[in-house]
């Protein structure tokens, strides 16, 4: 089934999903057995409140810092993803790269007690950060992520795996809010293929794809997003005029070992350095030596498309079909 983004605000985004949230809205503490059970069952979670006051102004002033900065930058590097019409005049990011990395204030939020306390709940006491990236989609059309599940990208041995979003800016309905279909992570690993190459972006007319199921995730600065590794997501364009600021945290249990990538002569990574990469994303707990063996469906990500440099990249370079459009 194929929407344009119109048809989608009006037939879906729209609609009341109050019974859907009613049991995960909340202000920030420990989770409760109703929203674990919540996220289990529908694959995400919405909590307010998830940051302090403190803790979310830190994030923003370094956010709005860094995206100032990139007015001296005229092509996407290792920092910055550019969107179409960037200039020094006025800058237009899709993402910061690795935010976790260019500034400690990114760690430390998701190192805190108070957020580690609502993730050990749903993926035990010992979780890894896998990677980072700050979508900053730009306002007046910023670029849409097509429909696709994050597992895709990356197999692990299990699939206690998920993303954290935190909202550094009100999200709503028109500046391109984080959609779900809930209940999807305990169905199929769909097809992420096109051209002959993985194309990170589900086909909108696989008949396992159901739009009107889904669900968007809107929410105050300082709230928290989560959905599993294999819960089908996507966002539609920042049709607003405000930027859409959202920082995920892609993690999950320390014993899910990544199947593509890990220590081989294919990598040219040392056992050294892979045991170093495993211990520096540790973000609490422990790295356990011997992987949990889960019966999870995999496909790999492989042949990559021409341009595998970004999700976006990915999706454009290999002529993924857009929902959106």
């Amino acid at each position: 089934m194929t929407a344009t983004v119109d048809e989608f605000a009006l037939a879906a985004i729209r609609k009341d999903v109050t019974a859907n949230r009613i049991l995960v809205m909340g202000r920030f503490s420990m989770l409760s057995k109703e929203q674990i059970d919540f996220y289990q069952e529908n694959g995400y979670l919405m909590i307010e409140d998830a940051l302090s006051d403190e803790q979310l102004h830190l994030l923003q002033s370094v956010t709005q810092t860094m995206i100032e900065a990139s007015r001296e930058v005229s092509q996407s590097n290792d920092i910055y993803d550019l969107d179409q019409g960037h200039s020094a005049a006025e800058p237009r990011l899709t993402r910061i790269k690795l935010p976790h990395q260019q500034h400690p204030a990114f760690w430390d939020v998701l190192r805190s007690e108070r957020i580690t306390s609502m993730l050990k709940p749903l993926v035990g006491p010992d979780i890894r950060l896998h990677t980072s990236k700050l979508n900053t989609k730009a306002p007046g059309g910023g670029a849409a992520v097509e429909w696709h599940q994050d597992w895709a990208f990356y197999p692990h041995t299990n699939d206690d795996l998920l993303a954290v979003g935190i909202m550094l800016g009100d999200v709503e309905m028109d500046n391109g809010p984080l959609l779900v279909i809930p209940g999807s992570h305990r169905g199929p690993v769909l097809s992420h293929m096109n051209n002959g190459v993985f194309s990170g972006a589900i086909d909108p007319d696989d008949p396992a794809f159901d739009v009107s199921k889904a669900v968007a995730l809107t929410g105050k600065a300082g709230s928290m997003s989560v959905h599993h590794v294999r819960t089908l997501h996507g966002s539609a364009p920042n049709l607003s005029n405000k930027a859409r600021l959202l920082l995920l945290y892609e993690c999950g249990a320390a014993d899910a070992w990544p199947i593509a990538g890990s220590v081989s002569a294919f990598t040219g990574m040392s056992q050294t350095g892979f045991w170093q990469a495993l211990n520096e994303r540790t973000i609490c707990g422990e790295q356990p030596l011997q992987p949990r063996l889960a019966d999870v469906p995999i496909r790999m990500p492989l042949p990559p498309p021409p341009d595998s440099s970004s999700i976006f990249k990915v999706q454009q370079s290999s002529g993924a079909r857009s929902a959106f459009a």
